[in-house]
């Protein structure tokens, strides 16, 4: 089948399509940013079309008429403020170019829909189911709570919660029940549900065989860990506090916390249903999905995270930031020999996250603290692989731009918060190691900004290409 695959560099769909390829489709995905991207990474890439569209702009979207199906994998739930509105106008101009082909069936993934009072996030959710239905393509939907994988937004903040708070004073809503699904029990749903007649127009409810309150995700979560936690709650926490909570604790946004918040005020309990067994799917308990996910974790082969689906406000495509501006900039500069081209190139392809920034690495910690208290990404976002980096991940606070090893350049982009824009680069040329740090400043404020931190400029860049130059 020829198969359209919408937000194709999300988390979801970065995990769905290896198996749709080894089921030997052919693919056409879309996504608003082309250099994000990479078809290398797949067993087929022949068998891979990527389209430049964006959702929010009707005249960029022209599907190939000869699709048979489409999976609408789009999801607006980190935005700040708006993204109801943004996420039906993205199903209503999915609807008008999808109509325009030959696809029989389109797949969504929701969010299960159980109470009265929905919350911003679901109420979203199910309006886009709506839109999606009013079309002529029939759409099977499928409805899923905590969504449980090594990258997931679910599990990365009950790690950080579990593995930094040895007691943890908690809002109300920690007795909220829920009833997790395993990352690899969604992906099959996915793929099984393809070309399947009987689900035409139908929307189910997917689920793990687990019904837990978040208390007991956490608590379960630290048992599987080898940890001991202890759990207060408080009776009064408002929702705001919730969300700066989850914000300042976790590596999660201040908008994906809120909405997070939001929406675990409201039991998430499926209704049972017999897909799994029509489509031969044995559903893994929540302890073993956490096995599973760090046994991914521990042999680097996380395919995706929620945090490289994000380009944050200021991107939105990467070939606007490769081009470094050079005119009404400051730059920092910096030149070093050294004795093992190669070595250095390893270690400025490791740099951030367990590896740390080499140099004053407490100092990276407070700017990231400060960060945080501004607003911004801060510095626990880390990193997908220890090793390896792409165009579109995020690293620490900072987005990948371009990565190439064989041309021995890494250049990321700001996304901490700043009276302007900032670029770290890095080369390599023969035996000479090259950092430049740029920023374009905004305003008055820009440029104080920059002298203010020039002297920790000084001692921090100066050392860290020292080391990563082979020297002390």
């Amino acid at each position: 089948m020829k198969i359209l695959v919408t937000g194709s560099t999300g988390y979801i769909a970065q995990r769905l399509l290896p198996v749709l390829l080894e089921n030997g489709h052919e693919l056409v995905c879309i996504s608003r940013d082309a250099n994000r991207f990479d078809k290398s990474q797949y067993s087929h890439p022949e068998r891979i079309r990527v389209v430049e569209a964006d959702l929010l702009d009707v005249g960029s979207l022209s599907f190939p008429s000869d699709i048979d199906a489409a999976y609408y994998l789009v999801h607006s739930m980190s935005a700040r403020g708006g993204f109801s509105s943004l996420e039906e106008q993205s199903a209503n101009n999915f609807v008008q170019a999808i109509q325009a082909t030959h696809a029989k069936q389109v797949i969504y993934l929701s969010g299960i829909i159980n109470d009265k009072e929905l919350s911003a996030h679901l109420s979203s959710r199910k309006k886009v189911e709506e839109i999606l239905s009013g079309g002529n393509v029939p759409v099977t939907t499928l409805r899923a709570g905590i969504i449980v994988g090594s990258g997931s937004a679910s599990f990365e903040i009950i790690r950080d919660l579990v593995e930094k708070l040895p007691v943890m004073v908690a809002p109300r809503w920690l007795y909220t029940k829920c009833q997790p699904v395993a990352i690899r029990n969604v992906i099959e749903f996915l793929s099984r549900v393809l070309g399947k007649e009987f689900s035409y127009g139908q929307h189910y409810d997917i689920y793990g065989p687990d019904i837990l309150t978040y208390k007991q995700m956490l608590l379960q979560f630290a048992e599987v860990r080898g940890l001991k936690r202890s759990i207060l709650t408080v009776p009064v926490m408002t929702p705001k506090l919730s969300s700066y909570w989850l914000y300042f604790v976790t590596s999660t946004s201040y908008a994906l916390a809120r909405n997070l918040v939001e929406s675990m005020k409201v039991d998430v309990v499926a209704t049972p249903n017999d897909l799994k067994d029509r489509l031969g799917i044995t559903l893994i308990p929540y302890k073993e999905a956490i096995r599973i996910a760090f046994d991914k974790i521990e042999q680097n082969m996380v395919l995706s995270t929620w945090k490289d689906a994000f380009g944050g406000p200021s991107i939105h495509r990467l070939s606007q930031h490769v081009q470094v501006p050079t005119f009404g900039v400051f730059t920092d500069k910096k030149e070093v020999v050294t004795k093992d081209p190669g070595q250095a190139l390893n270690r400025i392809f490791a740099i951030g996250g367990q590896s740390g920034w080499y140099y004053a690495d407490w100092l990276w910690s407070f700017r990231g603290f400060l960060d945080k208290l501004f607003g911004g990404v801060g510095l626990k976002r880390g990193r997908k692989n220890p090793v390896k980096i792409a165009a579109g991940e995020s690293l620490d606070f900072w987005r990948v731009i371009y990565a190439d090893r064989k041309e021995q350049r890494l250049l990321l982009y700001a996304e901490m918060k700043l009276p302007g824009e900032a670029w770290l680069e890095f080369t390599v040329k023969g035996d000479e190691v090259m950092q430049t740090a740029t920023f374009r400043p905004l305003g008055i404020g820009g440029r104080l900004y920059w002298y203010a931190v020039l002297p920790f400029h000084y001692f921090i860049f100066n050392g860290m290409i020292r080391k990563i130059a082979g020297g002390k």
